[in-house]
């Protein structure tokens, strides 16, 4: 089960403030869809935006985090006057999607943009904007894990130089055990939290960076 970052109360006003945002962003400043994506995702506003801070979801406007995502990461843009249309545009939509799926899927941004660049999103839009956001959210799932086939748990395991015979001597859990988490035949996030909690300890991470979304 995903733990979600922040209250489901806030999610709306958090897809208005991002789909503002990037429409600003693109639409009125001028900035590529990607570089403007870019310097969000490696932003300390985007990982206080993932988190709920109730500043950014809540307590700013489009175009006031769009300048600060600009200026924090000191992308050269040209200034004009906040613009919020009533008209939603295809990238006031991406925007707006994308902040859903970080939500939902409890990815960072980071992570997600990675993988589908923000101007991907953007393009999505006739064929998605129409459509309930679970089925852009399967799209994403599925561009995502067709990119990264290997599970979080493989990955982290890999990162932190250990073999499976390593991992299961450190964290007490059966190498048989680890072997079907990684061959994705044995379902991580429906494992005893007392196993989610010997893995993640050995490899100094939080049991939610080993499960599956």
């Amino acid at each position: 089960m995903v733990i979600r970052a922040y209250d489901e109360t806030y999610i709306t006003t958090a897809q208005n403030i991002l789909g503002h945002a990037v429409d600003f962003a693109v639409m009125s400043l001028t900035l590529d869809a990607d570089i403007f994506g870019n310097a969000f995702a490696v932003s300390a506003a985007s990982k206080q935006f993932g988190c709920g801070n109730p500043l950014y979801v809540a307590g700013m406007n489009g175009c006031e985090l769009a300048r600060e995502v600009l200026i924090e990461t000191h992308t050269p843009f040209t200034n004009a006057e906040d613009a919020m249309y009533l008209d939603k545009s295809a990238e006031y939509w991406g925007g707006w999607s994308l902040s859903f799926y970080q939500w939902y899927s409890g990815r960072s941004f980071m992570d997600i943009l990675m993988v589908v660049p923000l101007s991907q999103i953007i393009q999505m839009y006739p064929v998605y904007h129409e459509m309930d956001v679970m089925q852009f959210v399967e799209q994403m799932d599925y561009l995502i894990h067709k990119a990264s086939p290997d599970t979080r748990l493989k990955v982290r395991r890999i990162n932190c130089g250990m073999s499976q015979s390593q991992l299961a001597s450190y964290s007490g859990v059966a190498i048989r055990q680890i072997q079907l988490f990684e061959q994705r035949q044995r379902d991580i996030n429906k494992a005893a939290a007392l196993t989610l909690l010997q893995l993640s300890r050995s490899l100094n991470c939080q049991m939610e960076d080993l499960m599956e979304y």
